[in-house]
């Protein structure tokens, strides 16, 4: 007979068995977790940061990239990519030798060209882009500037002819090219460029010249060995007349040896700070002559009897430089995500130090040092993204604007992207820097990846227009329009800098406003742009009136006109970034985003705050308020700190970060690292049986 302990037990088995009406109602109620990152075996410290998501991380994506439709290609593309081992780095890039990473880097590139089409839509950039980076990585390749500057230069400043003669084989890949325009001397002053072009009536040919040393062409991505191809930019000389720098098509190599053409002297300049894949080269040219028709003709056009038909603006021929300072803008967005993604993923899982002495030692990422170190950065990257996106469509919309012959837009858009170029630049470069220190000691070791990312980023502070001088020509665009002001003529202001002329609040409204948004914010960072650049630019129309000649007395001004344009540029970053959020319908998006832009506008402000001060616009109590805020929002972002960045999806194949892992496996995973290394082939290296053995041997004597 059954006990009363075996009936009750009987009936708690019973209770094990679902009825499946129960089970699926069960499953119904199940959630799955936003972030959708979470597989099994992750470090359980990784995981728990993912369950917090407030949102869903591939409608953030879609953001991020800019539609559901290209997030959705990226992971496709991904997925197609880890499925070919092939396409795979070999062993680690740390511990390759140049040779051997450029060796690897043309493998993966003549198989990607051959099996381009099975993975994605090889018209697509955007598809092309994410190719490039998930397969050959940020350290470059032997056509890394052969898409991104050879065939836009094409695009944008051949006319339909030779458009029609080199385009289709350069798409084809045919050939490779890049872009000179660098030289050992010059590098920003394009008017002080020394290689020539002086037209030969008699044959109808450019004869290209590099008349010193200094005028070798210098730097130029591809150059050194890969490409046989480019587009060289020369000073033009017609009848002995100076036409200044234009763009030239120019045959380097013989197509069949690849060996350099009578003429031409050419080389790699040797190893750099990082992205060292690229063969960046030297080029020299004794009297190699060129057709004609070689100089690229859509905007600027040489008869045969050797009639100059100038371009219908002064800075039309600079749309090459300008498409890679827009594209530059979501490049530098990119890598400073990777390298926070790396940070954020690490701090999650190391485990380091008590807040609370009665407790068990905490997550880094749970320091408000840490926080304060991360999450302003990765407001930033998202800033960035958007910014960029706003000026490709700007740049797009440009490009299309000249070919119907109206060029008006260029000046505008050039001053733009000069500065925009300048300040993205410098803060990503800030941002990776603060990643890697926070990583610890690990964020050294090159298996973090983070210091080979801060090598390639810091670069862009450097090539298409050194950041100083970059930031003098937005400049010139703001004291122009301060010209305007102060004559009167307002109405006459660009829309980037309408602001100029509206009048504003005697002291800023943060904090005395309920529910103002971010509206009182931009007109603090309108208010503090204004005044800096009425300031300079009054300060530069003094000077000129004292008698100094106009060139010292903007030498005299720059530092002071710098600052205005830096803080014209954060203010355009700061509204492109309000715009975007506002487009928003998502409401979990929304939300997060609107806690990521007020985290923004709020460290953004603080470190501008003197400008504020200087004339009372804003308070000390509102600068309180300010800080107060900052330290709000970094805690409320912590939830979703790891998925923010998560929401970028970049594969480990990508990152090649054993810190930065999806899983969150690191500490296994870097020992395995470690032990990979060439020094570990063997337990005796041969620098220590030929020295330092018989050093030690002889000393025990």
């Amino acid at each position: 007979m059954p006990t009363t302990s075996s009936f009750i037990s009987a009936f708690h088995r019973s209770l094990l068995i679902e009825h499946p009406w129960c089970a699926e109602k069960k499953k119904q109620k199940m959630v799955q977790p936003l972030n959708k990152n979470i597989q099994e075996g992750d470090n359980p410290d990784l995981t728990s940061e993912r369950l917090t998501s407030t949102f869903n991380t591939n409608d953030m994506a879609a953001q991020i990239w800019g539609s559901e439709k290209r997030a959705r290609r990226r992971r496709e593309i991904s997925a197609k990519i880890a499925q070919m081992p092939e396409l795979h780095d070999s062993k680690p890039l740390p511990f390759m030798t140049r040779e051997e990473k450029i060796m690897e880097s043309a493998r993966k590139l003549t198989i990607l060209t051959e099996k381009m089409g099975q993975i994605i839509d090889p018209t697509d950039p955007a598809e092309l882009y994410h190719l490039n980076n998930e397969v050959l990585g940020l350290e470059g390749n032997p056509m890394a500037l052969h898409g991104v500057m050879f065939i836009p230069a094409l695009s944008a400043q051949a006319s339909d002819e030779q458009q029609a003669k080199w385009l289709p084989r350069a798409l084809r890949r045919e050939i490779i090219g890049t872009y000179a325009q660098t030289e050992l001397g010059h590098g920003t002053n394009l008017q002080n460029l020394e290689t020539t072009a002086t037209y030969d009536l008699a044959t109808q040919e450019f004869v290209l010249h590099t008349p010193q040393i200094t005028a070798l062409k210098w730097w130029p991505g591809n150059l050194g060995k890969s490409s046989n191809y480019a587009v060289v930019v020369a000073h033009m000389i017609i009848k002995g007349k100076n036409y200044g720098p234009h763009p030239f098509m120019v045959q380097l190599r013989d197509e069949k040896t690849h060996e350099p053409l009578p003429g031409i002297t050419i080389g790699d300049i040797g190893p750099k700070m990082a992205y060292n894949i690229v063969d960046n080269g030297f080029l020299g040219f004794n009297k190699y002559r060129i057709p004609r028709t070689n100089l690229l003709m859509r905007h600027t056009k040489v008869e045969a009897d050797g009639t100059y038909i100038k371009p219908p603006h002064a800075k039309i021929n600079y749309s090459a430089m300008v498409h890679v300072r827009a594209y530059m803008l979501t490049g530098q967005a990119i890598m400073l995500a990777s390298a926070l993604n790396i940070a954020t993923r690490y701090s999650s899982v190391r485990r380091q130090g008590q807040i609370d002495k009665s407790q068990p030692e905490v997550k880094v990422l749970e320091y408000q040092t840490q926080q304060h170190r991360l999450f302003p950065s990765i407001a930033r990257a998202y800033a960035f993204q958007f910014a960029g996106a706003e000026t490709v469509k700007l740049y797009e919309h440009v490009l299309k604007e000249m070919k119907s012959g109206n060029v008006s837009l260029m000046a505008d858009l050039h001053a733009l992207t000069s500065g925009l170029k300048s300040v993205v630049t410098y803060q990503t470069g800030e941002g990776i820097e603060q990643a890697r220190m926070a990583c610890g000691g690990h964020g050294y070791s090159m298996a973090s990846y983070i210091s080979e990312i801060y090598g390639v980023a810091i670069g862009g502070c450097t090539y298409e227009g050194e950041n100083m001088v970059m930031l003098l020509q937005l400049a010139r665009y703001l004291v122009k329009s301060a010209a305007l002001v102060k004559s009167g003529q307002s109405s006459q202001l660009g829309p980037l800098v309408a602001y100029l002329g509206a009048k504003s609040e005697p002291t800023s409204l943060i904090d005395r406003i309920p529910n103002a948004g971010f509206t009182e914010y931009v007109k603090t960072f309108q208010h503090v742009a204004k005044r800096q650049t009425l300031k300079a630019a009054e300060m530069f129309f003094g000077l000129m009136e004292k008698g100094e000649k106009r060139e010292i007395a903007w030498n005299k001004c720059s530092v002071e006109l710098n600052r205005a344009s830096r803080l014209h540029t954060r203010l355009f970053i700061v509204e492109a970034f309000v715009r975007r959020v506002n487009e928003i319908a998502d409401i979990r998006i929304k939300e997060a985003l609107t806690d990521l832009l007020h985290l923004h506008v709020n460290y953004e402000l603080l470190d501008i705050a003197s400008y504020a001060l200087e004339d009372g616009f804003l308070s000390a109590s509102q600068l309180d308020y300010i800080r107060d805020q900052v330290y709000l929002y970094l805690g409320k972002i912590r939830p979703n700190a790891v998925s923010l960045l998560d929401s970028w999806e970049f594969s480990d194949i990508e990152l090649r970060s054993v810190l930065g892992r999806r899983d969150g496996n690191v500490y296994e995973n870097l020992f395995k690292w470690a032990k990979s290394s060439p020094l570990n082939k063997t337990d005796v290296l041969p620098s220590v049986t030929q020295y330092l053995k018989p050093m030690m041997e002889k000393a025990r004597l």
